[in-house]
């Protein structure tokens, strides 16, 4: 089609050969096979002239057009791979995505107008590839997989209760004193009660005992826990605001275990990836890595701790 298209431009076949870089010959075959699987005669053709027939002047007009829209898709793909241009789709838990992954969208869309973020919120894990998402933030314990992690943040989870909860009830300073408090536990969509990461002699995570309050979202947990319904295990990520103005305080700290969790940005190539998802990649991770929350220090916790 494009031999035929610049031979009939260009008035012979030694000009459209010379444009593309090719023999004339090769224009010659090219143009001959188009015709014969078309089942008509483009162009009549002399050793001195070429003629476009009828039905070549009809064809003529439509390769234009088919060119044309080929020319226009080379483009586009091309900037978009040099330039940050097109849709980002991103899988997020609601909890990070609203705490820290939405406060970052409007600096990314400033500093990169061409950008069209799409974001699922979904606390179920997803399969990226699949559902066609170009990266994932995710937390917990991450096992090994095709698709290419990248730290955002250790997830500490910290035992937390408010000051009115605390002088109510009491502060427990051992394990064993749990038994005497309500407990807020979090049950996960698929009917799971999350353990608690404290240490019970055996490096164990355990719940002690039944909870008083079950929820399905850790937010709701740390709310719950604000407000003086119990005691809680929350991300100290989420909690760290809380604890800084003195709503929540941290128990048994010397019993935490070792975080064995990370939330993790996650995408399926290393390789060729297209500039709009490299460029948000980079920028997420950089950011993330400026939030104070997902960044406290041991030391940070001590003026915090109680019992």
């Amino acid at each position: 089609m494009l031999s035929f298209v610049q031979a009939a431009d260009r008035g012979s076949f030694a000009a459209a050969a010379r444009h593309l870089g090719v023999s004339p010959a090769a224009v010659g075959k090219s143009i001959t096979s188009l015709e014969a699987a078309l089942g008509v005669r483009l162009i009549n053709r002399t050793t001195r002239s070429l003629q476009l027939t009828e039905e070549g002047q009809l064809f003529l007009l439509k390769a234009r057009e088919a060119i044309d829209a080929l020319d226009a898709a080379v483009d586009v793909v091309t900037n978009q791979r040099t330039q940050p241009l097109g849709k980002v789709r991103i899988s997020t838990s609601n909890g990070f995505g609203r705490h820290f992954l939405l406060p970052l969208l409007p600096r990314l869309i400033a500093l990169y107008p061409g950008i069209t973020p799409e974001i699922e919120f979904d606390d179920h894990q997803v399969d990226i590839v699949r559902s066609g998402f170009d990266l994932a933030l995710r937390g917990g314990t991450i096992e090994d997989s095709a698709l290419v992690a990248r730290k955002i943040h250790t997830m500490q989870m910290v035992l937390v209760a408010s000051p009115t909860y605390l002088a109510a009830h009491g502060i427990p300073r051992h394990l064993p004193d749990l038994a005497d408090h309500r407990l807020i536990a979090v049950r996960f969509l698929g009917g799971r009660t999350s353990s608690w990461d404290i240490e019970d002699g055996g490096g164990e995570a355990f719940l002690p005992h039944p909870a008083a309050l079950t929820l399905s979202d850790p937010e709701a947990a740390m709310i719950a826990a604000a407000d003086g319904l119990g005691i809680a295990q929350v991300g100290l990520h989420y909690a760290w605001p809380l604890i800084r103005e003195g709503r929540l305080r941290i128990l048994l700290g010397d019993r935490l275990r070792s975080a064995s969790r990370e939330m993790v940005l996650l995408y399926p190539h290393r390789a060729l990836i297209a500039a709009r998802v490299r460029a948000t990649i980079d920028f997420l991770t950089q950011e993330f890595g400026k939030i104070e929350s997902l960044h406290v220090k041991a030391a940070d916790l001590a003026a915090y701790r109680c019992g």
